[in-house]
């Protein structure tokens, strides 16, 4: 990659021969999964959380080298923009007290990383959107000093040959352009891996599509950016926007665009990888020395690295992922839905939330899927992202009636989503105790209508009220979340707006 970024571009064959190296995975791929090569079924999870630096003003703070320097810890890595870095948990076993363990591991990294950081005065702030970015902030200039993000951005832009255009209408309307992916990076989020057998697949990646509005509405945590109110959950727009290699023509004519919802509910993991093969073109074509139909007619298993690397550049909000480790091949649902935040304990209870609910919704013997138009779930993560905890979702009717019926987010989640993910919680045998703690966080969101992005909007507003400006307002609703947040208490507790000042 190195030789390629000082070179300046690919040659004109790299994408030919890049595309018949991707043809030998696929086959390789589809060869492995008639040997059932794959490995059995552990019930590992892992979890991802990209953050932001901010400063004691509430300001980005392009500095992640710097930080991570201080943190010295290969649990943190960067990300995509000099304010952001990544915070990678090691796989779990999906059982007993693990919701536990991953937040007493998630509160001692973070809070580490948030002291290093602060030494610097950019503290670590867990938010799907920083909301005192503004378009100053995300130029080429701030992308991170690493050769593959400016080598993905350079081909991003040279793919779609002009300027983006975000253009998101929410509350109030954002439009400007871009000279770069860099805007994507104001994107933070959690993700959620599953490790799942090639038969299991379908079942988990279909449950995952059809409650990702779910996790939306109940999740949301980023209806800020550059100083507009937009939706209640303004990645997905965004990070659509600002990777899409496609000109208003090709938009026209339906071609998909990199980051997408999907459009059809399927039955094996091939034929995501597929279809990655036959929609979208190279982004990096960048070849290995490995022939990986050799390496099978060898006994052995290949990286298929080139297929991996593609898979990496299409932007699904549920994600197959191929690997290898110890010489041993395995699937995973990578979830992408949710923003970052507010607090360790929601991040975990949105955790908890997905894989108790993908394990009950994949056991069903009536899943969802086969009676939820995949349109509608479509129709649904739309509408989620726009409205938030207040969202109204389109839902199969309960019983053997049939027909879908409109319902509010909260009342489907109480009667109906809460009930299922405790099943599913515990045929992963988690202990009760944990179980009921962090579905009580969700039920609790659910019952006052309060997530992340409904705070934030209403402490903004209440600090509009008391004469702030539009920009002061942000930071000082930044400030006060970033105070919240490190106290830990999960978001449905916040009080609303700031604390009275005290009395000398």
């Amino acid at each position: 990659m190195g030789e390629k970024v000082v070179a300046g571009g690919f040659d004109l064959s790299d994408r030919q021969r890049y595309r018949r190296k991707l043809q030998q995975c696929l086959a390789g791929l589809g060869r492995l999964l008639a040997q059932k090569s794959f490995d059995r079924p552990r019930n590992l999870l892992g979890l991802e959380i990209e953050l932001n630096l901010a400063g004691s003003d509430g300001l980005p703070r392009m500095m992640n080298a710097e930080v991570l320097e201080r943190i010295a810890s290969k649990d943190f890595q960067t990300e995509l923009g000099m304010f952001n870095i990544e915070v990678n948990i090691a796989p779990h076993r999906l059982e007993r007290r693990v919701f536990d363990q991953l937040a007493e591991e998630l509160r001692t990294g973070l809070g580490y990383a948030h002291r290093k950081s602060a030494e610097l005065d950019a503290g670590i702030v867990m938010i799907g959107i920083l909301p005192t970015l503004q378009q100053r902030d995300l130029v080429s200039g701030n992308l991170s000093d690493v050769d593959r993000y400016a080598l993905l951005n350079d081909q991003i832009v040279a793919a779609r040959g002009e300027d983006f255009v975000l253009d998101i209408d929410g509350v109030e309307r954002l439009t400007c352009t871009s000279s770069s992916i860099v805007p994507e990076a104001a994107c933070t989020s959690v993700q959620l891996h599953l490790q799942v057998t090639p038969g299991r697949f379908s079942d988990v990646w279909n449950a995952a599509q059809a409650v990702a509005a779910v996790q939306i509405a109940v999740g949301a945590n980023a209806p800020f950016l550059f100083g507009r109110e937009l939706w209640r959950e303004s990645r997905p727009p965004l990070f659509q926007q600002a990777t899409d290699t496609r000109p208003p023509e090709l938009q026209a004519q339906g071609v998909r665009p990199r980051t997408w919802f999907g459009e059809r509910w399927v039955d094996s993991a091939y034929e995501l990888f597929e279809e990655n093969l036959r929609y979208f073109p190279a982004l990096l074509p960048l070849c290995d020395e490995e022939d990986p139909l050799r390496v099978l007619d060898d006994g052995e298993v290949p990286q298929l690295k080139e297929l991996v690397l593609h898979n990496g550049t299409v932007y699904r909000w549920n994600r197959p992922v191929y690997g290898v480790v110890d010489g041993v091949p395995h699937l995973r649902v990578e979830n992408r839905v949710l923003p970052a935040g507010p607090t360790v304990a929601d991040v975990v209870a949105n955790a908890a939330f997905y894989y108790g609910l993908v394990r009950a919704l994949a056991d069903e013997p009536r899943p969802v899927w086969k009676r939820l138009p995949f349109e509608v779930a479509a129709d649904n993560f739309d509408t989620a992202c726009r409205h938030g905890i207040d969202a109204e979702l389109r839902w199969p009717r309960p019983g053997r009636t049939g027909g879908i019926t409109k319902v509010p987010a909260v009342k489907l989640v109480r009667d109906e989503l809460l009930p299922l993910a405790a099943a599913g919680l515990d045929a992963w045998n988690i202990e009760p105790a944990d179980r009921d703690l962090y579905l009580g966080i969700i039920e609790e969101r659910c019952r006052r209508r309060v997530n992340g992005a409904s705070w934030q909007v209403e402490t903004y507003h209440r600090a509009v009220e008391a004469g702030l400006e539009r920009e002061a307002a942000l930071a000082a609703m930044t400030r006060r979340y970033s105070e919240l947040m490190h106290r830990g208490e999960p978001v449905h507790t916040w009080p609303v707006g700031f604390p009275p000042p005290e009395r000398a």
